[in-house]
């Protein structure tokens, strides 16, 4: 039988998990493993300090499983997460983290500056996202205008049934997505149903065709 090694062995069991989770694993002071997501990136190093307000410092503190919502304070995004410590010779030696994407709820419009003040553009009528220029560009129906978010940040804010990010520039809400062509061997491009055409980059290709089974 094949022997793994233990990143190895964690990168399989990785592949059992949603695209949308991330999973890391530490022992009492460092972590020593990280597996990011489409969805959720906290840029966690192996040899990366757990820090104190985090998922994992909770679990290795209470010695028991913690669940709960952390906010941007930490790694700078927001996340929900579950750790559950684990032993080694009946001592707590350590944590396995899975790391979820945190949804805002109760919100259904962005809002964007306008030359008068505030637009509320609702999430239905926002086509795509776009940054450029150093700055994020909301596009809707008949109109754009520049919110104050990053686009990493509106991953965590739009409903993740509709919005998907295809490429480091661009956030697409598939409802207005009119056709996909393919582009090079493993990139596609979206007509979009005002016109637009957004490219999806051979980074997000696969995770794009698995969202939307093609």
């Amino acid at each position: 039988m094949e022997k793994f090694t233990l990143n190895s062995l964690l990168d399989v069991m990785g592949e059992l998990f949603s695209d949308e989770v991330s999973i890391a694993v530490s022992n009492l002071d460092a972590y020593s493993y990280y597996r990011p997501s489409k969805r959720v990136n906290l840029k966690i190093r192996p040899g990366d300090p757990v820090k104190e307000g985090t998922i994992a410092h909770k679990a290795l503190t209470t010695k028991q499983k913690a669940s709960e919502f952390i906010d941007r304070g930490v790694f700078g995004v927001p996340y929900h997460g579950m750790a559950v410590p684990f032993e080694t010779d009946g001592e707590v030696a350590g944590c396995v983290m899975a790391i979820y994407p945190a949804f805002t709820e109760g919100k259904s419009v962005v809002t964007v500056i306008s030359p008068d003040g505030w637009k509320p553009i609702p999430f239905s009528d926002v086509k795509y996202i776009e940054v450029k220029d150093r700055k994020t560009h909301v596009y809707g129906n008949g109109f754009s205008g520049t919110n104050k978010n990053t686009l990493q940040e509106f991953e965590y804010l739009l409903p993740r049934d509709s919005f998907i990010r295809c490429h480091r520039s661009f956030i697409v809400n598939v409802h207005h997505i009119v056709e996909i062509y393919p582009d090079t061997h493993s990139t596609f491009v979206l007509a979009m149903d005002n016109g637009d055409r957004i490219p999806v980059s051979q980074s997000y290709s696969s995770y794009f065709r698995k969202l939307l089974a093609f």
